[in-house]
């Protein structure tokens, strides 16, 4: 008895040795202080709707199921999302890691956390519980961060026209997403990546009646279907038609996001901004999508001619340069809702932040090339490498 009680104490000790080690190690010290020194009350935060009516941009962070996917924590192909059940302290850190970034909106990473997507893996008892923890990291993130914090639903991928035994579950799938959201308190619902008009529809009706009132972004992810040589859903609808017909539902904010890279996706969200008077999003992958292959998903190598999508799409990754050039343009065409999907990654959220005039906390660890060894310019370098042979022969 007494060496069960002693190495009980013992245990107590150790394990507590070890947290409050844990807490004190220098980077966690530095997450917390970043977070707790922007921490605002909750409700003083400005709305999405505000910062829109007074013309301010909004930059949303996404692309986690890609990120998770080349990190190992996520399978591609099922592409669902587990890695929040089973490390959700990763996806916590990605959620501070996108802020410090410049991320305006912590966007609960929910994305295909829905029906069909877990009955793939056999996990349908675990859904609820995969939503409501991502929902309510992304509230307390948010909440320590000043942020706001979306609610997320997407794609269903059983989607069939004018089938109503399909309509009613996919109806279904959206009610209990929203309502979790609701209850978890998200400050708006991002309904994205849709390819149908008609199901894109069901999303926003879904919002409006689920969602509380709470404000309702809806985009479009645009693949190469045509109508007449114009550019169309897969039901077919042309592209001023699809985006008239959003507004006219109630859509608070309508766009484009996934599937195109910010070169094929500019040309449409240009046509889009001719037919709505809707604020606009644009939310590409940050790929280097062409006018013969428009989505990342028809990228192929130029090497091989061997499809990219998904596991070598690295050899077709934006530039950073690219990611400015789209965040100008964005500009130039009064988008406000700007962000990067699927390929993300922190450094060019932290480059689209920058090219719209922020300085954001990750901004501290930008490039300065003037304190490097070939190309710098500071008088405690070289001149070896920086003017002389050294520069040479290696630059």
């Amino acid at each position: 008895m007494y060496k069960t009680k002693k190495w009980s104490r013992f245990q107590h000790k150790i394990s507590a040795f070890s947290h409050q080690a844990e807490k004190y190690q220098p980077s966690v010290i530095r997450r917390r202080v970043e977070l707790q020194d922007r921490r605002i009350m909750p409700g003083k935060v400005k709305g999405l709707m505000d910062r829109l009516h007074d013309g301010e941009s909004v930059v949303i962070a996404e692309g986690y199921l890609h990120l998770f996917e080349r990190r190992g924590y996520l399978q591609a192909g099922a592409y669902v999302p587990e890695v929040v059940l089973e490390y959700p302290e990763m996806v916590r850190l990605q959620y501070e890691e996108f802020y410090r970034a410049g991320s305006d909106v912590v966007l609960a990473f929910t994305y295909y956390a829905h029906r069909e997507k877990v009955s793939l893996i056999d996990r349908e008892a675990d859904l609820e519980k995969m939503n409501r923890t991502a929902l309510r990291m992304a509230r307390e993130v948010a909440d320590k961060t000043g942020s706001l914090m979306a609610g997320n639903i997407c794609n269903s991928n059983i989607y069939v026209p004018n089938d109503p035994d399909i309509t009613a579950k996919i109806k279904s799938m959206f009610k209990e997403q929203i309502e979790w959201a609701v209850e978890e308190g998200a400050d708006f619902i991002l309904a994205e990546t849709f390819s149908d008009l008609g199901e894109a529809l069901l999303a926003l009706e879904a919002v409006k009646t689920y969602g509380k009132g709470l404000p309702v972004v809806v985009t479009m992810a645009w693949h190469k279907n045509e109508v007449n040589g114009r550019p169309a859903t897969i039901d077919g609808v042309e592209i001023c038609e699809t985006f008239k017909q959003l507004e006219a539902a109630g859509a608070d904010v309508l766009g484009l996001n996934c599937a195109r890279g910010p070169t094929t996706m500019l040309p449409l969200m240009e046509e889009v901004k001719k037919c709505i008077k809707t604020p606009l999003a644009a939310i590409p992958v940050p790929y280097r999508t062409t006018k013969a292959e428009p989505n990342f998903q028809s990228l192929t190598d130029p090497l091989s001619g061997k499809r990219l999508f998904p596991e070598d799409l690295n050899a077709a990754l934006c530039s950073r340069s690219d990611i400015k050039e789209f965040g100008r343009r964005c500009q130039e065409l009064g988008i406000q809702v700007v962000g990067v999907c699927c390929g993300n990654e922190c450094h060019y959220t932290r480059t689209l932040c920058e090219t719209l005039g922020r300085t954001v906390p990750a901004s501290r660890y930008s490039a300065d090339m003037s304190k490097h060894y070939i190309f710098g310019t500071s008088e405690k370098l070289s001149t070896r490498y920086t003017s002389g042979e050294g520069k040479q022969h290696t630059a």
